[in-house]
């Protein structure tokens, strides 16, 4: 099932980006990569009905906000958490960066407005409005963060009765973000603003990621300093991109671990 995010033309969008298409695909590691996105989409997937639990969980895509990680970050994620009983709809936002706004400008608007799609829809796709979800990779895990900590900041002006509904994600899975940090410093972005409001997250990195662990490290504590439940593991290896495929590296093992935070927080009861 695929809906649009926008009833129309997305806030912002000047009919200036090419069209849609696919990038080129690495040899020793294929990846779909989607480019020109200006439409901005979810695709929900749905877990077998004997194993759903009724939680369900937005995915953002890795990318750098140029393109898509559309498989390695997005649809096996999804047969993942399908897996689990979890619900996984994958936001195909706003990509390549807008020229004269932020990276994460129009990603955002995206993102909260799914989160409040995906929310109003609650009842109609059997999902539990109060375990719904934020995943996301590199880039999209900043966008990932900053949609956890922005609920009370609409990023654009409100269109509709979807708008109402609340954009607050009840919980985040931030894997090798990226962007958290101000260049060359230790101190939060200002758009990644922690607060008591802001909800749980799960972290996975590799300390070996030229996107430095410490993204997640310092938002950890962040989290921490404001009474926020967190999760961190950061792996000796597995440098950037390693979404949940099978490798030498233990970091490949942080989907079990997130099933583990997931099922000891309550997500997964049925």
């Amino acid at each position: 099932m695929t809906l649009d995010v926008w009833p129309g033309v997305a806030p912002g969008e000047k009919g200036d980006i090419g069209p849609e298409g696919l990038g080129n695909v690495t040899p020793n590691k294929p990846v779909m990569r989607i480019t020109n996105v200006s439409k901005p989409s979810i695709v929900v997937f749905k877990p077998a009905a004997e194993k759903d639990t009724g939680a369900a969980v937005l995915i953002c895509p890795g990318g750098g906000y140029n393109i898509l990680a559309y498989d390695l970050e997005g649809t096996e994620v999804a047969e993942w958490l399908n897996s689990i009983g979890v619900t996984g709809i994958v936001l195909k936002y706003r990509v390549p960066r807008r020229e004269g706004r932020d990276k994460h400008d129009a990603p955002l608007q995206d993102a909260q407005r799914a989160m409040s799609l995906v929310r109003s829809k609650a009842a109609e796709w059997k999902i539990d409005p109060a375990r719904i979800g934020i995943l996301g990779f590199s880039a999209g895990g900043h966008l990932s963060a900053t949609t956890a900590t922005n609920s009370d900041r609409r990023n654009y002006e409100p269109i509709d009765a979807v708008d109402e509904v609340s954009c607050r994600p009840d919980f985040a899975v931030l894997v090798y973000p990226a962007y958290l940090l101000k260049e060359k410093s230790t101190e939060l972005a200002p758009e990644i603003r922690v607060s008591k409001e802001t909800p749980p997250v799960f972290f996975a990195h590799a300390s070996d990621d030229p996107h430095s662990a410490e993204n997640s490290v310092y938002m950890y504590l962040a989290l921490k300093k404001a009474g926020v439940s967190g999760e961190m593991h950061i792996y000796a290896s597995g440098g950037h991109g390693f979404g949940l495929r099978p490798s030498e590296h233990p970091c490949c093992t942080w989907p079990a671990r997130c099933g583990e935070w997931m099922k000891s927080r309550g997500l997964l009861e049925m």
